[in-house]
């Protein structure tokens, strides 16, 4: 009777620490789901990914373009006589839809609560997600894919995914590149794509040596997330990787999109929309968080680590590419530093309008930036940053919601960019969510509380467009 009882006993024990280890075993996989790391080790053929990710893509797409046409009037509407400095027209007019019924002036009157309680935040102003936000990567313009191929037969193609916005709210491509030591050139890249294959002839004589070799590297490809040699690559073939004038066309941005490095988990991460380059020289922050303080800094954690998600685990299997400080990296920078604005022939050295050149319109918009719309509080003349990170606490205005598999919440401290050839500089906002100067302002406008009129609004963009 005993042993049936210890029998028993032990049974009872192991049936519940059976129990128990499958609760723990179902514990640790939930806690497993959770990591900051991507996979190391990934079991599924390269085969096997194309052939799922490519089945997946047109719903993916779908679901994107639906979203955009839900958010934004995306027609081709040009500015009647304004370009960008090599003639691209610039989209004008608010894009943003207003929810049902309501007007622009009827919103800026509302209180941040009122219209968070009553869901009027217009779906243009949330966070915009990337084309594929649980996925994510490094995501290139049709222009830039076909230009790339054209000249070096790398291809850029994802097979699982496809840019979003339309090329006429993007940047000129490609972009002309003027130097701050040199602006009696003009254009010194004649209208070319800068690539390894042209990089030396446009730019010998025009460099010294050390800025030479700084382009050199910019324009050479090196293993990235997206685009390497591995099995958990997104293109077709093995890759040489991607460059840093790939994102920054001609030191310029042709829009190519990302999601940044620093935050985690992957629905908190940002979209980002390529940044310009030029004017780095004046600038004093640099990454999606503003933790690198000089340009060195930027250009060194690109190769190591923001190439490859921000996970130098990744980076050492896909392929860092380590960069000598001393050399290389001042190298790069140094041409970096070269980039400058687009001429402004109607502003003066203090960086503001000059009388004799600028329209009333224009004019009145200037004191519109500098008083009433308390834009020049962040933007200061002549470069138009503060070079500091203000926080816009634009989740007043509405709930915590996922939208596409992006959670739209607090942005958080958001950089100060530089004003300076600002139409040349399509979309705005560091995610790209506003498609014209004409949305930037209704977005500030609604939150800073100024209530400007309809006027007001023309005039400040007048004024920004002389940038």
């Amino acid at each position: 009777m005993k042993k049936r009882t210890l029998m028993l006993t032990r049974l009872l024990a192991g049936g519940c620490l059976g129990v128990l280890a499958g609760v723990a075993m179902v514990q640790a996989q939930a806690e497993k789901s959770v990591t900051s790391y991507a996979p190391v080790a990934v079991t599924e053929s390269i085969s096997s990914v194309i052939s799922r990710m490519k089945a997946a893509k047109p719903e993916i797409m779908k679901r994107q373009q639906n979203l955009l046409a839900e958010r934004y009037d995306l027609g081709n509407h040009p500015a009647k006589g304004i370009t960008m400095a090599n003639g691209k027209a610039v989209q004008e007019g608010v894009r943003v839809k207003l929810p049902k019924g309501m007007t622009w002036e009827k919103l800026a009157r509302m209180s941040p609560e009122e219209i968070r309680d009553k869901n009027l935040y217009p779906a243009g102003f949330f966070p915009l997600p990337h084309p594929n936000h649980p996925e994510g990567g490094m995501l290139f313009p049709k222009f830039h894919i076909d230009e790339i191929k054209k000249q070096e037969a790398r291809d850029l193609t994802r097979f699982d995914l496809d840019f979003d916005l339309p090329d006429h709210f993007l940047p000129e491509f490609p972009a002309p590149i003027y130097l701050t030591t040199r602006p009696d050139l003009g254009d010194v890249s004649k209208g070319k794509l800068v690539t390894i294959n042209n990089y030396y002839e446009l730019f010998n004589g025009i460099l010294n040596p050390k800025q030479l070799e700084g382009l050199r590297l910019l324009v050479t490809p090196f293993p990235q997330q997206q685009f390497n040699q591995t099995e958990d690559r997104r293109s077709e073939q093995p890759s040489r990787g991607v460059t840093c004038f790939d994102c920054h066309a001609n030191g310029h941005s042709n829009s190519t999109t990302h999601l940044v490095g620093d935050i985690r988990p992957q629905e908190f991460r940002h979209r980002l929309d390529t940044p310009t380059l030029r004017g780095v020289n004046i600038q004093r922050l640099f990454g999606s968080q503003r933790a690198l303080k000089s340009v060195e800094d930027f250009t060194e954690f690109e190769q190591r680590a923001a190439y490859f998600d921000g996970d130098p685990v990744i980076a050492t299997k896909k392929g860092i590419n380590i960069l000598d400080r001393g050399h290389q990296v001042h190298a790069m920078a140094e041409f970096m530093a070269l980039l400058d604005f687009p001429p402004a022939p109607k502003l003066g050295i203090d960086g503001k309008l000059d009388p004799r050149k600028a329209t009333e319109s224009e004019m009145r918009g200037q004191e519109l930036f500098f008083g009433k719309a308390k834009c020049g509080v962040c933007h200061p003349a002549p470069y138009y940053t503060d070079n500091t990170m203000h926080n816009l606490r634009a989740e007043r205005f509405f709930k915590p919601q996922m939208i596409n598999g992006r959670m739209a919440s607090a942005d958080g401290p958001i950089k100060t960019f530089p004003l300076r050839g600002i139409k040349d500089s399509p979309p705005y906002l560091h995610d790209g969510r506003l498609l014209t100067l004409e949305d930037t302002v209704e977005f500030f406008n609604l939150l800073t509380e100024t209530t400007l009129t309809e006027q007001e609004k023309l005039d400040l963009v007048a004024f920004m467009r002389q940038l």
